[in-house]
Formats: structure tokens, C-alpha cells, sequence
């Protein structure tokens, strides 16, 4: 499995891009640059919008897709930044704790126990961590959001490749029905809907989804 920082994200230099379109052709050029001529792709949240259009610029690069916490360009909600959104935020301004924290988890007692659990494991590595990402990198990236969100749809439909699609019941980023959404309009898809979780249902059911992902890609 390879993982890697986008520009200007993380580790990687350079200027974050403010489209998601210049973000996968990045995405396209570093995998090209490592001699791959096929991969299977998987993308989380704005990495799942970069994911679908990688393989709308380049369908032969990928074999399989899996798209976690995410939505489709122009999707219901998607890009959107509510109340709820605004709210999360500012708790965990407030309370000088991480907002994924309630960002990416249900407010049950089953979801702060697995967002504790989530933020422990965050802490796990303690040499060769990165710094945080820049409030240019971060601006650039909720402008590429907002603009996925509203341009015109994609046609889902001409992406034939088999694609997993996974979410939380309760996304409070990016609306649950945008999974739903996703799986109804690509043609060969597959959904998965964690129980009493959130944007980060697939970390929060990790001993779920990673053998429901394995299956898939086998």
C-alpha cells in the first residue's frame, strides 16, 4: 500500500491546489512518476473527489476504486459549510481539543468512546511526524471543496470500474445520502453504512471495513 501527502499537504512542498481537478492531476503525475501502470485507488472525504477524478481523466490507470466518506461534484449538501459544520469547529476551539472529534464521530457514547479511541491512535507515532498543514493549505482546500460542491454533476454513470463505497449512517461533513447518491449512480458499485457512525465511520469500524475492503480488491 502507498500513501502520500498532496502538495503543499503534510510532508509534501509546494502550493495546495484549490481545485480538486489540479489535485488529482498531481495525484496522476505521482503515480506515473513511481512506474505504475495500474493501481486500485481509494480516497476519504476530498480524497474520495480527487479519487473520482483521477479516473475520469485517466480510466485505464485504475482497476478498482473505493471512495470512504464522500460524495459526488455537485452532490445534495456536499461542499456546504452548515451550522453543525461551523459548530463542531468552534467546540473544539473552545475546548482545545482536535475537531475531528466530534467532526468525524456521533456524539453517542459509543461514538466519543471510538473518537477517543481514533485520537489515541493519532498519537501512536512519536518520531517523523509532520507539521500541520499551513492556514494557506487549509484555505485552498476548503475553496476546492466548496467548488466540487458546486459545479455540475460528473456522469457517474461512464465509470464502469467496481468501486466500494463506504460511509457512517451520520455523516456530519458530508451528508450520508451523498453515499448513497454515489453508489446509485455508478454502475458497478457496492455500499457499505457503519451503524452509529460518522464521517469516520471507516476508521471507527476499521476491524470491519478493512476485510470488507480486502474482499473487494481480491
Amino acid at each position: 500500500m502507498i500513501t502520500f501527502d498532496n502538495r503543499g499537504v503534510g510532508g509534501s512542498g509546494g502550493r495546495t491546489p484549490a481545485t480538486v481537478s489540479a489535485m488529482a492531476d498531481d495525484a496522476i503525475a505521482f503515480i506515473r512518476a513511481l512506474g505504475l501502470e495500474q493501481v486500485d485507488l481509494m480516497g476519504f472525504s476530498l480524497g474520495g473527489f480527487v479519487s473520482q477524478m483521477v479516473v475520469a481523466k485517466q480510466p485505464t490507470l485504475v482497476r478498482r476504486i473505493v471512495l470512504a466518506g464522500t460524495g459526488p461534484a455537485g452532490g445534495v449538501g456536499v461542499g456546504k459549510i452548515t451550522p453543525t459544520l461551523l459548530g463542531d469547529m468552534l467546540h473544539g476551539l473552545l475546548t482545545l481539543k482536535d475537531p475531528k472529534r466530534y467532526l468525524f464521530f456521533t456524539r453517542t457514547a459509543h461514538g466519543k468512546a471510538a473518537a477517543a479511541d481514533f485520537m489515541n491512535r493519532l498519537e501512536e507515532r512519536t518520531e517523523g511526524r509532520v507539521a500541520p498543514t499551513s492556514p494557506w493549505g487549509v484555505a485552498a482546500q476548503i475553496v476546492a471543496i466548496r467548488r466540487w460542491g458546486a459545479q455540475d454533476p460528473m456522469d457517474l454513470a461512464s465509470i464502469e470500474h467496481p468501486v466500494l463505497v463506504a460511509n457512517g449512517e451520520d455523516d456530519r461533513m458530508l451528508p450520508t445520502r451523498s453515499s448513497f447518491d454515489l453508489a446509485h449512480r455508478l454502475p458497478n458499485a457496492s455500499l457499505r453504512i457503519y451503524p452509529d457512525a460518522g464521517h469516520g465511520g471507516v476508521f471507527q469500524h476499521h476491524e470491519q471495513f478493512v476485510p470488507q475492503v480486502l474482499e473487494f480488491l481480491r
